[in-house]
């Protein structure tokens, strides 16, 4: 399997030198080595939390091209067939850096803990209060008002709600026209 740690290494220079964030380095599909498997980077444009198809195109070359490098040096990152796969991280995004958590205060999210809380809970719904050094403020909306580790938060995810609608900005469109005009001929 792949080291992602190393990965991260490698790819969170390349999306940095672009002017863009790494949310998340993950990889996907079987571990068996009979299904599709992909590296999937998520990042953003600190300007607009979101990133445009060129902008995704822009990073998927910069970052096949640095590990196809490391890979012709005899490194090998991946040891199967894979596809890289670059994204923005959605309105309804993964939470994943300590920022992210004190960035969406106020909004709903869904926690998957490592160490359960409140009587065997591992799974939160609630609101986002913040961040206090390394500990997570949220309120559960079952247990109240909880202080949670970052460490022990396995995965979490913004909810859609019209509130977060309201509160992400537009997705870019430009050129929009021009792709509606070609869609058309």
């Amino acid at each position: 399997m792949a080291d992602i740690a190393r990965i991260t290494e490698i790819v969170e220079p390349e999306v940095t030198a672009l002017g863009f964030d790494l949310v998340r380095v993950k990889f996907i599909g079987s571990e068996a080595g009979d299904g599709d498997k992909a590296l999937q980077i998520m990042a953003e444009d600190p300007a607009t939390g979101q990133l445009v198809l060129d902008q995704c195109a822009e990073i998927s070359r910069r970052v096949s091209d640095r590990i196809d490098a490391l890979e012709e040096a005899g490194e090998v990152l991946i040891d199967d067939a894979y596809r890289l796969e670059v994204s923005s991280p959605g309105i309804d995004r993964p939470l994943t850096r300590a920022k992210d958590f004190a960035l969406w205060s106020g909004h709903e999210a869904k926690l998957a803990l490592s160490e359960p809380v409140e009587g065997n809970r591992s799974a939160l719904r609630g609101e986002l209060a913040g961040i206090d050094d390394d500990t997570v403020l949220f309120d559960d909306a079952k247990s109240g008002a909880l202080r949670i580790p970052l460490a022990h938060i396995q995965s979490a995810r913004l909810v859609l709600t019209d509130k977060l609608i309201a509160a992400t900005r537009p997705v870019e469109m430009a050129d929009a026209d021009e792709i509606l005009e070609e869609q058309e001929d």
